[in-house]
């Protein structure tokens, strides 16, 4: 209050009121003057008031009704301005409480009129509620009609205003209740009136309550008649309510308030008088309604159960019950029973559901069940409340699963919204079957007859949170989700047990203390006084009477639960479900321990051991109490036993507990492991198993806890065993096994746990019986191998534990005598795991591994006689058993390998071999084969290392073997049985390496051959002699053929790629090239060994048969369709023949390359004749092979003397030369053409091989070889590989091919050279082979019928790459000219040789050499005609004179019509010099056909008298021909003068006219041809004068064609040449005729002094110029004549 009476709080009061008042007058000064007046009137009043009185707000209260009156009047106006502003006024004085009862009264009158008015109805209600809040002056009929008004405003048409109303109207109920209790409080102090008898008083009688109190009544009773549709006592004016709104003000009262009600008997009244029977009569038609039933006899007004009613009258139930129970224990009890009807299945679904909830709210006050119990349960013909309710709760769970039929559903009312009973039903029915078909669902549920409920997280343990009590908004009935109610039914169930033993157990604990405080009291001696002793006489009847509601309530509710809970935990399928209701089963069978009820204790635990047992169990083990159990039907079919109940199929166990067995004594120690769960651990002792079917298992931690010691009070029971005798073990294993065999059968086709506990008890007896081992372990091992086959896995798999413990227990115990001494014993302990690798099954090879593997690691130093049989297990793994079982044995057989080779003894050695081989040929993963062939190198590598050791072992056991053959009288047989034992196990090595070889994986196939024969060469010396036999003719020949075989039988098919993203090489895309990888390597690595092993090989017997099938094995591969294969077979071929390829030397391309060949020089130690065995040999190829270099043919000092082998490398030879280089027949895409390295490499092998046979080497094989050479030359390059091998093409260079060629022919002619008489008959066979070649410069040879596009046309040096050929020729100018020069190089030498001479070698030159000088401009290259015409001055420069000698016997008579025909065609061409050839090039060219016009004129000319006379005359017309030479018409005019080739006609001229005028001339015949040839020249020459005077004439002044012009000039220059030859000649050798012929032309030539042409003029001045010699004076006889 100090804030509204403080000074400054009342000073701004009177401002604002006045500031009120003033606006009030302002705003009615013109319409509503009274009013005006009265605010001015007020004005003074107020001031006034403030002026007399020091309590200003006192005096206020007391004039307020005149204060107000001004805003009342305003009020009046019904102005909505003037209104607001009034009631903003008034209710500022209400604030600072200066408002008076009378005043009060004033402005509910007014504010009534404003409601009537329908004004400002917000802030009216603002306005009751501050009045009312503020102060208590406002009481009785003035309180009621307050309340009425409000109470009229929540029933307008405006929303808004009526929920304010409806907020407002509970406020001020709270408000007259609150008033009741404030003043309770001030009159606490005064004493209390006695409380008068309940029930006598008038219904009207309130005189005794105070003020407030009064009021709070008079509310209540009308409230009460409001929602029981009577008229109000107090609350006049009343035109409309609503029950529902009148149930919740009810309800908040009764909450709110229970103190009035409990300490005012007139309250208590109206409780027991009007409340409960208005509820009882409101429930009537809830009660009635039957759903399916269309009528109802009841005459109450709300026919149908209607939700919103019936669920605030639930809530008033629940509040009455909770707050009030002590007042209404009979009210309670009918309310209780209608609850419980509630629950019915022909009520609604939703009525059921809030019914469910209200009951839940009860079930966790326990105080307030004992409280029932003890009302009614204990009291003699009264209602079992407690048990009703638990017993219905029972029923409505029961009646959730049973499907409601679809009769009832058809005629459910249409009040109850959609359906829902029938939805529900629907829903249930539908899930149900979905969980039976998918066997376990995913949400936690209940399933039970195909009804499926899930289950809701409807709350949290221990409270009761409604949800469809709260829905007040809601007037449709809502839709429950399924399961809901289900859900909170549990949950009451779960909360009754809690919350009950909760309670007696807290109580029984307290009772206890207070008994041993009291019993420790009175045992004191002397001190104890009557008064203890009444005092504990008290307490123990006071705790007999709880013991009597504690036993009352665990009777009446037992049975109820247990049969709810126990329907529960067969439907439930959810874990943390199933957890609680079982722990709930528990709780009540302690707490009925406690109390001592044993029937429900027992009933409760034989439930719970129902859930954990199959059905059959109760029969027998828990038949005492079967009585209670008989309700269910049980079936045992056979040993299989299936639960007759509708949950069997799509429910799991609460404990999985496999099949009954035949109730031995064992059997039964086996039912109760089977029960406990308990699973077999290390060493066969039983410990508590983790649950194998996942939320299966459910063990309470107490009886957890009791599992080690009941294992092993088991594990000793067998442990006892050792102390039986023999006989007494025997029946004991026996007896175990044919339990084991029962549960074996049990396990058949069942997937569930098989009983495992006879296998582990017969591994506890084994081990316990370790000492005397021998004499079980038969039966014991035999049966267990029988488990290990068995199909259950969980079975097999102990089977295979129990047997490996028990092995590898037998060999780690101290056996007396040791077992290094007992090898029986030993074999017979390893024996069953040998056995287990007849047993497919991957687990227990997997095992049977894992138990080598440890066996290894502990015993592999002392496994001695046993190692057969460990290597024996990891060699049994097939390739089809999967990966990890090849790894596993295989990392046995590395550790065996690396470890333990030396401690085994060597007769396993071999064993080591094959098991390592046979993991080479698993396919499985590919890196274990290869490993395992780098673990061969290593046991090869041991085996060369300790060569000896093992040796001598082997020997001595071979010794042995022997021995025991002979007395048998059977030869001994073992692979390879001639070699010694120690070379047998490298025989049964290197052939285990060999079958790797031909894996179809070429990555193995790799390793293998590499390993193979890095082997043999690195530790092929410790071999005996005699061995090496078998190893070049049943290891390394065989291994050819297959490999041989495999090659030209694989595919061509593209691979895609290697499996995984490995990309495959181009190269080895298809099957057959990765083969031809194979064959490569296979068929190097023999050859190798063939050439190092040489000494070795050559003293035995057969080694020419081998060097056959060898080089049979190499052709085969030469002539394979695959260029790698074929060029490493000559690689190969020269390894055998112990060449090294020959060195190109490109720096020097014009001489043929020196031969490099590697000569084997004999070391002195060992020669192949010492047969002895020196393990320390040195083998270095170094030491062995000296390298020599030279251009000339070294001498070899070879080992090989025999002259067959090197004719049969001959043959092989020729035989590859041949095949591959013969042209195809036919051309098509899959024509097969060799490559050029291939050719290289074979003809580079020539050279050498042909040292070695020269002395036999006939004509015959020489026209072999031409053959061959001639071939390879011809073979075409493929186009892509062109670039790589030909030169860039302006380079005139030789391939290397081309170079190998020339160097064979070259190794020939000096072979001959140095050779006998008999072979120099080949010169003019290797002449013909060369001029062949020269050949190809102007015609390349042809391949067959093979289209080829000629790289570089050497004319231009174009480069045309992309012709359509897929095959290139090559540029054979540079090979054609090398070949000229080789000839005349060689002719040179050889011109004088008889076979040369005889064989028309110079013929055959010339006749070659006429090709390109007749083609001259025409040659693809410019460079070869100018070589030819050298070559051909050098060769009749030697030739000529050999042929003059010669010239009697006729032999070169052929030749010269040649010679002059190939003169003819070079000096007078056909084909015309290119357009580009420039002024310089040509006078070169000319200079040329000057140099042969000389050689004519200086060696035959000369020599005519020796030379057919037809070819002299030849050569003269040839002469005539060319001193006047008509030029070509394409010449410019400046080039005429050297075009014409002046120079070349001056010297034929002078040639001619040298020889026609010679003094030489023998014979007149050749004079003759002289004169002759010198007339026609002259004839000519005035003929063309003649025509050209008369052309000149008949042109005019029109120059004449060009081309006549330069004859014109030509002739003139003849002329004057002519003239000035004739003079040089001497006088005696002109004839007078030839004068009188040149001075003829005299004439002539004057004639044509008129011509135009200053060019011909001058020609003709020079002619005419030497005419003044023939100008001497006439000869004087004339004059004598005249004298």
């Amino acid at each position: 209050m100090a804030g509204t009476s403080s000074p400054e709080a009342v000073k701004k009061l009177l401002e604002n009121m006045q500031g009120d008042l003033r606006g009030l007058s302002l705003e009615c000064r013109k319409k509503f003057p009274p009013v005006k007046e009265a605010a001015e009137s007020g004005i003074i009043k107020v001031k006034t008031i403030a002026a007399r009185n020091t309590d200003i707000l006192a005096a206020l209260k007391e004039n307020s009704s005149e204060v107000v009156q001004p805003f009342l009047m305003g009020c009046g106006t019904k102005e909505p301005k003037i209104t607001q502003l009034c009631l903003a006024a008034i209710q500022r004085l209400m604030s600072h409480e200066v408002v008076s009862e009378a005043a009060a009264g004033n402005i509910i009158n007014m504010l009534w009129q404003l409601m009537e008015n329908s004004l400002e109805e917000l802030k009216l209600l603002q306005t009751v509620l501050v009045l009312l809040t503020t102060n208590t002056v406002v009481h009785d009929e003035a309180l009621s009609k307050a309340i009425v008004l409000c109470f009229r405003l929540h029933f307008t048409k405006d929303n808004i205003t009526n929920n304010t109303a409806a907020a407002t109207v509970r406020q001020v109920v709270t408000v007259v209740f609150e008033r009741v209790v404030a003043e309770d409080e001030r009159y606490k102090d005064a004493v209390d009136q006695p409380a008068a008898v309940q029930g006598n008083s008038n219904r009207r009688s309130v005189s005794t309550l105070k003020p407030c109190a009064k009021d709070a009544y008079m509310l209540f009773q009308d409230l009460c008649q409001l929602v029981n549709a009577d008229a109000p006592y107090w609350l006049v004016g009343m035109t409309e309510m609503t029950r529902t709104f009148g149930l919740e003000l009810l309800e908040s009262v009764l909450n709110d308030f229970p103190q009035v009600f409990l300490q005012h008997q007139e309250f208590s009244f109206l409780l027991k008088e009007r409340v409960c029977p208005l509820v009882i009569k409101l429930f009537s038609p809830n009660i009635k309604f039957r759903q399916g039933s269309t009528t109802s006899s009841s005459p109450a007004p709300v026919e149908k159960p209607y939700f919103p009613i019936c669920m605030r009258l639930l809530r008033v139930v629940s509040v009455l019950i909770k707050q009030f129970y002590s007042l209404l224990v009979t009210e309670c009890e009918i309310f209780l029973s209608l609850l419980v009807k509630f629950l019915d299945a022909d009520k609604p679904q939703w009525l059921r559901a809030v019914a469910v909830e209200s009951i839940h709210r009860l079930c966790v006050q326990p105080q307030l069940l004992r409280s029932f119990c003890q009302s009614y349960d204990m009291k003699q013909h009264s209602t079992k409340v407690f048990r009703d309710i638990v017993n219905a709760l029972g029923s409505f769970i029961q009646s959730l699963f049973l499907v409601p039929s679809t009769g009832n559903t058809s005629a459910t009312p249409n009040q109850t919204g959609s359906n829902a009973s029938g939805n529900t039903g629907s829903a249930q029915t539908n899930p149900g079957v979905l969980g039976m078909g998918g066997g376990a669902t995913v949400l936690p549920a209940f399933e039970y007859r195909g009804t499926w409920i899930p289950i809701l997280n409807v709350t949290v343990q221990g409270s009761a949170k409604a949800t469809y009590l709260e829905m007040l908004d809601k007037v449709e009935p809502p839709t429950i989700p399924e399961g809901y109610a289900m859900s909170v039914a549990f949950h009451c169930l779960l909360d009754l047990v809690r919350g009950i033993t909760t309670m007696i157990e807290g109580e029984l604990g307290e009772a206890e203390t207070v008994i041993q405080t009291t019993t420790e009291a009175t045992s004191l001696p002397a001190q104890s006084s009557e008064q203890d002793l009444l005092s504990v006489s008290d307490q123990s009847e006071k705790e007999l009477v709880s013991r009597a509601v504690w036993e009352e309530m665990v009777n009446a509710c037992w049975c109820g639960l247990l049969a709810a809970l126990s329907l529960l935990l067969d439907a439930s399928t959810d874990e943390a479900a199933t957890e609680n209701i079982l722990k709930a089963e528990l709780t009540m069978a302690a707490l009925c321990g406690r109390l001592g009820l044993v029937t429900s204790r027992d009933a409760f635990i034989t439930a719970i051991c129902k859930g954990s047992l199959p059905p059959h169990y109760a029969l027998t083990v828990l038949n005492s109490t079967t009585a209670a159990l008989s309700s269910k039907s049980y079936s045992i079919q056979g040993q299989n036993v299936q639960m007759i109940s509708p949950s069997s199929e799509s429910h799991q166990q609460v404990v999985a507990v496999g099949q009954p067995l035949a109730l031995q004594p064992q059997g039964t120690v086996m039912h109760l492991v089977w029960i406990l769960g308990l699973k077999p651990s290390v060493g066969g002792a039983l410990k508590p198993g983790r649950a194998v079917e996942g939320p299966s298992t459910v063990l309470t931690t107490a009886v957890m806890t009791d599992l080690p010691s009941i294992s092993s009070m088991i594990s000793k029971l067998f442990e006892n065993s050792q102390y039986l005798d023999d006989v007494s073990l025997h029946h004991l294993i026996n007896a175990l096994c044919s339990l084991s065999l029962e549960a074996m059968d049990m396990a058949y086709g069942n997937n569930k746990e098989p009983s495992l506990f006879a296998v582990a008890k017969l591994l506890e007896t084994g081990l316990v019986n370790m000492r005397r081992i021998e004499i079980l372990w038969r039966p014991l091992t035999g049966h267990l191998l029988e488990v290990c086959q068995h199909p259950n896995s969980r079975m097999r798999e102990w089977g295979a534990e129990a047997l490996t413990s028990l092995i590898k227990a037998g060999l780690t115990f101290k056996h007396d005598p040791p077992l290094s001494q007992n090898q029986r014993l030993q074999l017979l302990l390893l024996n069953p795991l040998k056995e287990l690798s007849n047993i497919s099954h991957p687990d227990i090879r997997i095992k049977q591994l894992e138990c080598v593997l440890q066996i290894l690691q502990s015993q592999g130093d002392s496994l001695g006689p046993g190692w057969p049989l460990v290597l024996g297990v990891m060699g049994a793994i097939q390739s089809d058993q999967g990966e990890s079982l090849i790894r596993t044995a295989f990392q046995c057989l590395q550790l065996v390998v690396t470890d333990f080779l030396p401690t085994m003894p060597c007769t396993c050695l071999q064993i080591v071999v094959e098991v390592a081989g046979s993991f080479g040929l698993h396919n499985q993963e590919l890196n274990i084969s290869l490993t395992s062939i780098g673990l061969l190198w290593n046991i090869s590598d041991y085996f060369f290392q300790r060569g000896e050791i093992i040796e001598k072992e082997l020997n001595k056991e071979e010794a042995v073997l022997q021995k025991q053959a002979e007395e048998k009288g059977v030869l001994l047989n073992r692979p390879f049985h001639p070699a010694s034992p120690f070379d047998c196990l490298w025989l049964c090595l290197y052939a285990k390496l060999g079958e790797l070889c031909v894996d179809p994986r070429p990555a193995v196939r790799k390793s293998a051959g590499q390993t193979l024969f890095s082997t043999i060469g690195a530790h092929g010396t410790l071999l005996q002699h005699s061995t090496w036999h078998t190893v070049i003719w049943k290891v390394l020949f065989h291994l050819l053929d297959r490999v041989r075989e495999s090659s030209t039988t694989a595919d061509k098919e593209k691979i895609e790629s290697g499996g995984g993203n490995i990309l495959i090489h181009h190269s080895r895309d298809t099957a057959e090239k990765q083969w031809a990888e194979t064959w490569v390597l296979t068929l190097a690595g023999v050859a190798r060994i063939f050439n190092t092993r040489r000494y070795l090989l050559q003293p035995l017997g057969d080694f020419s048969q081998a060097w056959d099938v060898l080089l049979d094995h190499i052709q085969s591969a030469a002539l394979s369709k695959n260029n790698e294969v074929s060029l490493a077979a000559l690689k190969s071929f020269q390894e055998i023949l112990q060449i090294v390829s020959p060195v190109r030397e490109s720096e020097k391309p014009e001489t043929p390359p020196a031969i490099n060949v590697s000569v084997p020089l004999v070391v002195g130690t060992t020669t192949a004749t010492s047969l002895g065995r020196s393990f320390m040999r040195t083998d270095s190829i170094g030491e062995r092979i000296g390298i020599y270099n030279g251009s000339e043919p070294p001498v070899i000092t070879d080992e090989i003397e025999d002259l067959n082998l090197w004719w049969a490398a001959w043959n092989s030879w020729y035989r590859i030369g041949s095949e591959s280089t013969r042209p195809p027949i036919t051309c098509d895409k899959l024509t097969f053409i060799p490559s050029q390295p291939f050719l290289t490499a074979l003809i580079q092998i020539f050279p050498a091989l042909y040292q070695h046979i020269k002395t036999g080497f006939s004509m015959d094989d020489l026209q072999k070889l031409g053959v061959i050479l001639h071939g390879a030359v011809s073979v075409p390059i493929s186009s892509d590989a062109s670039p790589f091998i030909l030169p860039s093409y302006t380079e005139a260079v030789l391939t290397s091919l081309q170079e190998a060629v020339l160097t064979a022919l070259d190794v020939l002619q000096k072979a001959i050279c140095v050779g006998s008489e008999g072979m120099q008959i080949m010169y003019p066979a290797i002449f013909d082979q060369l001029l062949a070649f020269v050949e190809f410069s102007c015609k390349p040879p042809q391949y067959g019928q093979l289209e080829t596009k000629h790289i570089a046309n050497a004319k231009y040096n174009q480069i045309q790459l992309f012709a359509p050929a897929e095959w290139v020729a090559l540029n054979y100018v540079p090979f054609a000219e090398r070949s000229l020069e080789v000839v005349v190089d060689l002719y040179q030498k050889t011109a004088c040789h008889k076979a040369v001479v005889t064989e028309k070698v110079l013929q055959n030159i010339i006749k070659t050499l006429r090709i390109p000088l007749s083609l001259k401009y025409s040659c693809p290259s410019e460079s070869t005609w100018k070589l030819a015409v050298s070559s051909l001055l050098k060769v009749l420069s030697i030739g000529l004179p050999v042929a003059r000698q010669h010239a009697s016997s006729g032999k070169f008579d052929s030749m010269w019509p040649e010679l002059a025909n190939t003169f003819e065609d070079f000096l007078f061409t056909k084909s015309t010099p290119p357009d580009n050839l420039s002024i310089q090039e040509f006078q070169k060219n000319e200079s040329i056909d000057v140099e042969v016009v000389q050689l004519i004129s200086t060696e035959i000319l000369p020599y005519a008298n020796f030379i057919p006379k037809e070819f002299v005359g030849q050569i003269m017309t040839m002469l005539n021909k060319g001193s006047i030479h008509s030029q070509s018409s394409s010449f410019t005019e400046a080039e005429i003068d050297i075009r014409m080739r002046e120079e070349f006609s001056k010297v034929c001229f002078e040639t001619l006219l040298q020889f026609s005028f010679s003094n030489k001339v023998t014979t007149p015949q050749e004079g003759y041809i002289s004169r002759m040839a010198l007339s026609v020249l002259l004839k000519r020459s005035q003929d063309v004068l003649h025509r050209y005077i008369e052309d000149e004439r008949l042109s005019g002044k029109c120059p004449l064609p060009r081309q006549q012009v330069t004859e014109i000039i030509f002739v003139l220059k003849a002329v004057s040449t002519l003239i000035d030859s004739l003079k040089k000649t001497q006088p005696e050798n002109v004839d007078s005729s030839t004068w009188a012929q040149v001075i003829a032309l005299y004439p002539t030539l004057v004639e044509c002094i008129t011509c135009s042409s200053s060019e011909v003029c001058s020609a003709l001045k020079e002619a005419l110029v030497p005419f003044k010699d023939f100008m001497h004076p006439p000869a004087a006889k004339v004059q004598n004549g005249e004298s």
